[in-house]
């Protein structure tokens, strides 16, 4: 069974549920599951290049926004899986349409997931800027993907309409906030659950599709 993973790599519910789904995965309910990241954005019309980030708060809060402040929430559930987030770090605010394009390529080198990983890494606990090509290339070389065919293709337009329809879709199939986990291509799980929430959920999804 397939479960087809919504997310954005700015956002921190789903790097906590990505941990949460590796938790469940780990264990039996794994078995015979295989993971796809689709692509969704939580902030489409971010100019291509990004914005700087105090800025964008201080246009969204006002002037007092503290670009260092993680909510209580987002801090404690991080922490209980593991991640130390460090929102004072992240200077920039990127546009993700080129990380995204970099999963689907990933995809195809059966290193998508471990992909995703690695650019919640360098956003949330590094301040990378995940819509640089050249963040976005070290990226890829840090799970054995060729530097200059990797930027070769992040620099073109291979790939940028399959993203584009990937995107429309997550509308079609109902997706309007991630995470948000589509199984079977029938059920959907949205927010980042609990582990035994997920596992119950795969389990029954698993018995409905057998």
């Amino acid at each position: 069974m397939e479960i087809e993973i919504f997310s954005d790599v700015v956002c921190p519910w789903c790097y906590i549920g990505k941990k949460r789904l590796d938790a469940v995965m780990d264990t039996p309910v794994g078995e015979g599951v295989t993971l796809r990241w689709r692509p969704y954005q939580l902030y489409p019309n971010m100019p291509p290049d990004g914005m700087d980030r105090a800025r964008y708060l201080e246009a969204r809060y006002g002037a007092d926004a503290d670009r260092g402040r993680v909510p209580e929430r987002i801090e404690a559930e991080a922490g209980e899986v593991g991640v130390k987030l460090d929102f004072s770090a992240i200077e920039k605010m990127p546009n993700t349409f080129q990380a995204h394009r970099l999963l689907d390529l990933a995809a195809a080198h059966g290193v998508q997931h471990e992909l995703a990983e690695v650019l919640f890494d360098y956003y949330f606990c590094s301040g990378r800027d995940v819509g640089d090509l050249d963040v976005l290339v070290e990226a890829a070389e840090t799970l054995g993907l060729e530097r200059d065919p990797v930027r070769d293709y992040l620099a073109g337009t291979e790939g940028a309409d399959a993203v584009r329809e990937q995107l429309e879709r997550a509308v079609d199939v109902g997706v309007s906030g991630v995470p948000c986990y589509l199984l079977a291509g029938r059920f959907a799980l949205p927010g980042a659950q609990a582990p035994e929430v997920m596992a119950q959920f795969i389990t029954r999804a698993k018995s409905l599709v057998a």
